[in-house]
């Protein structure tokens, strides 16, 4: 791996307090910048504490290691969404306003994520009628990724997830139920620490995201149970939508599947040899990816059983029958999941619709000059 009572959450913890106030008060970023610090830490001290028991032992057991590799994780995962709060924060944010099928596009994500959710033992119930809005697709994508993110992160049971229209005024409405604490057997009382964990980093994400939208987000909370709301203002309604103009949308994709945002993806490389990891690691540095390596199929098999990354870059010398039969598996639950070949000779690109495989591939030579643009062209087109 590379390296409370909640009525409303138009109600904003301290850290999405943050994000709104003016800078020239800086109360309100202490209370984000010390959360930042606490989910950081946290998990790292821990990590620390079983690296410096390793050292000592020289030992350590398969539970141990899936716990250091979850803290690592954690950590690595708080920075992140930090870094993704700071371009928020920024207030330079552009956002092209485009006409998208808000019930595919949900369906699409909880269809990529549904290994998470299986892995965690969580059932998703998906109850949708067809929804189109006017939004950003980057940061649609994003919201509805982060919104999983919260979810799976809090939830203690199955999760319910509707999507329907509000009565009035009529705006696409997406609701998430489910529960968010366990209850001690001794005493029958909520973990305060459950209750806490509702205002993580990921949910600020998420609050800041809509807002950033001009997204209505709402999160109630009944005993064990927590009830989150997210509406969507411009919604298409027989066809017409007052006061938006046909000037304002931008026409240059059809659908959210063709305007699948960088930033934030989940990147798996499977490549055996440390030059070409660095090789991969330094062409794409800057594009704002999560990137994940292994070094064997195998290990690219364990590590797809909990959760699918959006591509996954492969060295042309381990694939063979064992990798394609992970691809074949993947492609029967995301049809359009992109792959790419790292091929030994060459410094060319080609796309993968030219090949019956359907991986595109990337020259050796070509990886520092081709590979970003690779990954731009796969990750946004079509299926």
């Amino acid at each position: 791996m590379d390296m409370s009572d909640l009525t409303s959450s138009k109600r904003s913890g301290d850290g999405a307090a943050a994000l709104a106030a003016p800078a020239s008060d800086p109360a309100p970023w202490c209370g984000l910048i010390t959360q930042i610090g606490r989910e950081i830490a946290g998990p790292l001290t821990a990590a620390l504490e079983r690296v410096t028991e390793l050292t000592t032992t020289g030992r350590i057991d398969r539970q141990g290691l899936r716990a250091l590799r979850n803290e690592i994780e954690h950590a690595r995962h708080a920075g992140m969404v930090s870094q993704q709060l700071s371009r928020f924060a920024s207030g330079r944010i552009q956002q092209a306003q485009e006409r998208l099928h808000l019930t595919q596009t949900l369906q699409g994500v909880l269809t990529h994520r549904a290994r998470e959710t299986q892995a965690r033992g969580i059932q998703v119930k998906q109850v949708m009628r067809p929804v189109e809005v006017i939004v950003d697709p980057s940061l649609l994508f994003s919201l509805l990724n982060t919104l999983l993110d919260w979810v799976l992160e809090s939830a203690q049971s199955n999760i319910e997830i509707r999507l329907d229209m509000k009565p009035w005024p009529q705006h696409g409405r997406i609701t998430c139920r489910f529960a968010h604490q366990q209850f001690d057997l001794a005493d029958g009382l909520p973990r305060e620490a459950e209750i806490l964990g509702l205002d993580s980093l990921t949910w600020h994400l998420l609050e800041q995201t809509a807002r950033t939208m001009g997204l209505e987000l709402s999160r109630k909370m009944e005993a064990a149970q927590v009830a989150l709301t997210l509406e969507f203002p411009r919604t298409i309604v027989n066809e017409e939508l007052p006061g938006v103009s046909a000037v304002e949308l931008d026409s240059g994709f059809s659908s959210t599947f063709n305007s699948r945002p960088m930033a934030g993806s989940h990147v798996l490389v499977v490549a055996s040899r440390r030059d070409v990891r660095i090789q991969i690691r330094e062409a794409i540095r800057s594009m704002g990816l999560v990137l994940d390596f292994v070094n064997s199929v195998e290990e690219a098999v364990d590590f797809c059983r909990e959760g699918l990354p959006h591509a996954i870059i492969v060295e042309a010398v381990l694939r063979g029958e064992r990798f394609d039969q992970l691809a074949e598996d993947i492609r029967a639950e995301v049809a359009d999941f992109v792959f790419i070949e790292i091929v030994e000779e060459g410094a060319s690109f080609e796309i993968s619709g030219f090949s019956g495989s359907g991986f595109a591939r990337v020259g050796r030579d070509a990886i520092m000059s081709s590979l970003p643009s690779a990954l731009v062209f796969e990750l946004s087109k079509g299926a």
